[in-house]
């Protein structure tokens, strides 16, 4: 495909890293500690600089403290608030990515296709050229929705539906199948609740420069949600569910399994322990693992939500395997 995956795997990398150091791990800990000692709230609205020398103080403290279980309220929030803040740091790749897998091949006079946007520097670059930096943050809004409720319910629930798989007697490390399979269903729920956040954002990121005199479809994310309702009616807010339900079950399994297992082999490497490069190894190590596996489909799920000419999944694979596909 000409379509380029760079910026698919800086944006899986970085964010995974971001979001699964709160997979009841390094960001956790600080929260149960402070929570024994009825200080969490206080704790939740500090300062980010404050908050942040916090973490690493109470981190270093966490094995000195009994674990406690904490409830999936707690979990959820935990997830959403480390999902939202990867979305903050990675959404201008992500908007490269959606502009480079939406992109057609534009005709020249010798009969050449040339790509408008061409890599992940490129396409940055294009778009800050022609838009302005604000445009590499397109659609930041709907994604921020997005990783609330998608980032808080993958996570959320991953560990309850592990438990639910198992036994809540089971003793002793879970089998990867296992985790893959609570890291599937866990994905797939998660996509199908936040699934209009996620064509919001593709259809806000997917905007290029507009000719003079021509009006943007969308004047912002909650515009965007109430004018695809009256234009095309509410069941579109799922368009594309499809591939979002296997592109992000897929991921979701890539991501979390991996990350799961990843972290208890490297746990059992002498000299290191439940500690912050143990958990950002692991999860850059899981998103190398979802990227690789989840493009192709990711493509498909981005097309699918920000280009109306395809009539389902399957002809949006055909069409892309025909004209892309060298």
């Amino acid at each position: 495909m000409t379509t380029s995956r760079e910026p698919e795997d800086d944006v899986n990398m970085l964010s995974t890293g971001l979001q699964l150091m709160g997979h009841h791990g390094t960001w956790m800990e600080p929260y149960k500690i402070l929570d024994q000692r009825k200080l969490a709230p206080f704790f939740l609205h500090l300062p980010l600089p404050r908050f942040r020398s916090c973490l690493y103080t109470a981190t270093t403290m966490a094995d000195l403290n009994p674990r406690i279980e904490i409830s999936f309220l707690e979990t959820f929030i935990c997830s959403a608030f480390a999902a939202c803040f990867a979305e903050l740091c990675t959404v201008p790749l992500d908007t490269a990515k959606v502009r480079l897998q939406l992109q057609r091949k534009i005709p020249t006079g010798d009969g050449d296709n040339l790509p408008k946007y061409r890599g992940s520097l490129g396409t940055l670059s294009t778009i800050a050229r022609e838009e302005g930096i604000s445009g590499l943050w397109k659609g930041v809004i709907a994604g921020l929705h997005r990783q609330c409720i998608y980032g808080g319910l993958r996570i959320g629930l991953y560990e309850p539906v592990k438990t639910l798989l198992v036994g809540s007697d089971f003793i002793g490390d879970i089998p990867l199948y296992q985790k893959i399979l609570a890291a599937l269903l866990t994905g797939a729920i998660a996509i199908i609740v936040a699934n209009p956040t996620d064509l919001v954002k593709v259809r806000l990121q997917s905007e290029g420069k507009l000719p003079a005199g021509v009006p943007r479809r969308y004047a912002g994310a909650v515009d965007a949600y109430f004018t695809i309702v009256k234009m095309e009616g509410v069941s579109a807010l799922w368009t594309g569910l499809g591939p979002n339900i296997a592109r992000n079950a897929i991921v979701n399994a890539a991501e979390l399994a991996s990350y799961d297992q990843i972290k208890e082999t490297i746990m059992k490497i002498p000299g290191f322990g439940d500690s912050v490069l143990t958990h950002l190894l692991a999860g850059l190590a899981a998103g190398f693992f979802a990227v690789c596996i989840g493009s192709p489909v990711d493509v498909v799920k981005s097309r699918m939500m920000g280009d109306s000419t395809y009539r389902n999944t399957i002809d949006c694979f055909i069409k892309t395997m025909k004209t892309e596909v060298h």
